[in-house]
């Protein structure tokens, strides 16, 4: 069994006595009194554990089918929306869909501010963070590749921090800044007087390297690094060949944090190293990516870790923030950390020593036959509780929906690799990823009711398939197309929709300004590629319209070569787009943290379509994550294709209230109170399913005010 990592006895003897004296000051933690006349939601994800728990419990079960909508805010723009807003002292927080700032008073939903950095900001931007220390109160966001620090009052940039009010994230890296693609898609965590911030980097190369840093909330500066792709002397360097550290990147943590503030220990997921799907370049285990790492929040030093996947071809990133609960083990509570995975799995450790709470068993699997790939002999699951997801898939978990639906999935099944986790990529030949390449488990996050130990995860069960092509030495604009796209959007452009769209008549639909600016600065799933010069980006454009591959006139940074690249990704979906695999498609899961148990578990989500014709309760893919409640309820959007807004019984998953969004609630929500009245708010961006449209509304429920109808 790998070892966790090594926690120095003189480190831990450090935190534990530092520990009675840490001092958060962003308010995270009000008393616990669900009677107070107002509660915040001032932290992502509800607290710095990222439990996704409120206390409040006027809306409860007796109630919650009288909910109606209470306010609602339209930013007024199209490309979709994933934020997680946050409440203090009565204002809600939020993002746009091209991520300028609001501030809206959170019982009207009047707005109060806004700001606009004057970027176009069209990624992932789903959530923010809050500081104060007396007057001093900040709001500190990500717009695209800048961490900004705002007054939380005005919403102007605060001049003393960075330059004007920003950070630039391609800064410190120890490479060329103006190179480097990040930006940060999950908020950082804060720590005193500590900004703690991960980033979204590319999945193919040239990547940066997937540092966690530390700013000062006041004035912006750098006061710590840590490399997860460690430098000559740094604990794991041996874990890559010598210089990758100087060209290999990502290893990055893109889905959020979690914190303990007491001990003072942030835990950091990362996610694969780049390119995701063929390493010879990287031969070893890779250290840190994959990993759950507990961090010292005042200095960055490494406390302990755990590698999920060693040497990782399959691009099995963590996904989410992990959780900080106490359990009881043999009678005793246990301070643990729970992260949930991609495969289905659950991983729960001791949150100081690091010690895993559940056995891992470490099993052999296939060797790649790929000239110069070393794939992991082994890798590590736990043993317990039973995976969220199903793990292999087989003939007689194929689709039924219709006879040819159903005999098309047999030829291209068999047609397959189809030997369940950790089978490396071959070229020529689908190999079958189930679960997909969203994971079961996505980046909204689970929920956990300290008081009962139960964590509640939505699911999704969705097979992907693909294989690899070998890369001849193309030149010219195709061999920009294939070493920075082709690993999303296939060798042949078809893409994977509505996720990833197909690139083949991209004229037709876009101009060809607008593709450059989606190529320079990202859209949705797609990062920036800052890497490329104005003649290839031009290059690139051109051979989107046209096909025609031609070279270039002068070149820009060089791209890397890689010997085999993925020809993208690709849902296993029947001729009619639906699932090629039997319900269901999508889950939602209530698991006893104590008991090891499952206390319930639900198909989540529908097709309308097919629920129109009789098909319903298949489940679907969800995005966005639940929150749970003292008054006995679950709330989740989630649900792509139906944009419903749901209320469950957490002890039986029995729904109690829905209602239909504007687009799907492709967010967490989050609830708060103001003034003695509970609110629930969801963010209705759309954006995964083009039918379903994309917009940015945020909307409130609550209860009837009594003579208000």
């Amino acid at each position: 069994m790998q070892s966790p990592g090594v926690l120095s006895v003189s480190l831990l003897t450090t935190l534990m006595l530092a520990s009675a004296l840490a001092v958060h000051t962003a308010r995270a933690h009000p008393t616990d009194n669900s009677s107070l006349e107002s509660r915040d939601w001032p932290v992502y994800g509800g607290s710095p554990e990222f439990q996704h728990y409120s206390p409040l419990a006027q809306i409860n079960r007796s109630n919650v089918k009288q909910l109606q909508v209470a306010w609602t805010y339209d930013t007024g723009e199209q490309g979709g929306l994933q934020t997680s807003p946050l409440v203090v002292d009565g204002v809600l927080y939020g993002i746009s869909p091209t991520q300028k700032i609001i501030a809206v008073d959170a019982a009207t939903g009047k707005e109060l501010w806004k700001f606009d950095s004057g970027i176009k900001g069209l990624q992932p931007d789903r959530g923010l963070a809050y500081w104060s220390d007396k007057d001093d109160k900040r709001i500190l966001v990500g717009v695209m590749n800048f961490l900004y620090a705002l007054d939380a009052k005005t919403g102007k940039p605060i001049p003393s921090f960075g330059a004007d009010g920003r950070v630039d994230l391609q800064e410190n890296l120890g490479r060329e800044p103006r190179f480097q693609s990040i930006s940060l898609t999950s908020p950082g965590v804060v720590y005193k007087d500590l900004i703690i911030v991960g980033g979204r980097n590319p999945e193919t190369l040239p990547a940066p390297p997937g540092d966690i840093r530390a700013y000062d909330v006041r004035t912006g500066k750098l006061r710590w690094s840590f490399h997860t792709i460690p430098r000559p002397g740094e604990f794991g360097y041996d874990t890559w060949p010598k210089d990758a550290w100087k060209t290999s990147g990502a290893a990055n943590n893109w889905a959020g944090m979690a914190l303990d503030v007491r001990r003072g220990i942030v835990y950091v997921p990362t996610g694969s190293a780049a390119s995701d799907f063929y390493g010879a370049d990287r031969v070893g285990d890779d250290l840190f990516a994959n990993c759950l790492i507990a961090l010292n929040a005042e200095t960055g030093e490494r406390i302990w870790h755990f590698q999920a996947v060693r040497h990782d071809l399959w691009d099995r990133d963590f996904p989410s923030a992990p959780v900080l609960v106490t359990l009881k083990r043999d009678g005793k509570p246990v301070d643990a950390v729970v992260q949930t995975s991609k495969q289905g799995f659950l991983f729960i450790f001791d949150r100081v020593t690091g010690k895993p709470l559940v056995p891992i068993e470490y099993r052999k699997y296939p060797a790649s036959i790929l000239p110069g790939e070393v794939a992991s002999a082994e890798q590590g699951l736990p043993t317990w509780p039973a995976p969220y997801a199903r793990q292999n898939l087989t003939e007689d978990m194929l689709t039924t929906r219709t006879p040819e639906a159903h005999q098309w999935a047999l030829e291209r099944f068999r047609a397959s690799i189809h030997d369940g986790q950790f089978v490396p990529f071959r070229v020529g030949t689908d190999t079958i990823v189930f679960p997909g390449f969203d994971g079961a488990a996505e980046w909204g996050g689970p929920a956990v009711d300290p008081d009962t130990h139960i964590i509640y995860i939505n699911s999704n069960e969705m097979a992907w398939t693909a294989s690899l092509f070998e890369d001849k030495g193309e030149r010219g604009t195709k061999a920009i197309y294939l070493s920075q796209c082709a690993v999303c959007h296939g060798e042949n452009m078809r893409g994977a929709p509505p996720d990833i769209p197909a690139l083949d008549g991209i004229g037709n639909r876009r101009s060809p300004a607008d593709i450059a600016a989606a190529i320079r600065g990202g859209k949705g799933r797609m990062p920036g590629f800052p890497n490329l010069s104005e003649d290839q980006v031009n290059g690139l454009v051109e051979f989107l319209l046209t096909g025609e591959n031609r070279e270039l006139a002068s070149s820009g940074p060089p791209l890397p070569g890689m010997k085999y690249r993925l020809t993208g990704y690709r849902r296993f979906l029947d001729p009619d787009g639906y699932p090629a695999i039997a319900p269901p498609w999508g889950t939602l899961n209530a698991i006893d943290l104590n008991t090891r148990e499952y206390k319930w578990k639900i198909n989540f989500g529908e097709h309308p379509e097919l629920a129109a014709k009789g098909m319903k309760n298949t489940g679907s893919e969800n995005y966005g994550g639940p929150i749970v409640t003292a008054g006995g309820l679950l709330f989740i959007g989630a649900t792509n294709y139906d944009k419903k807004f749901h209320a469950f019984d957490k002890s039986t998953g029995e729904g109690l209230w829905e209602t239909t969004l504007p687009f799907a609630g492709n967010a967490t929500p989050i609830t708060y109170s103001v003034n003695g009245r509970q609110y629930i708010v969801i963010a209705a961006g759309g954006g995964k399913d083009p039918k379903s449209g994309s917009g940015g509304i945020y909307v409130a429920f609550a209860l009837p005010q009594e003579g208000k109808h």
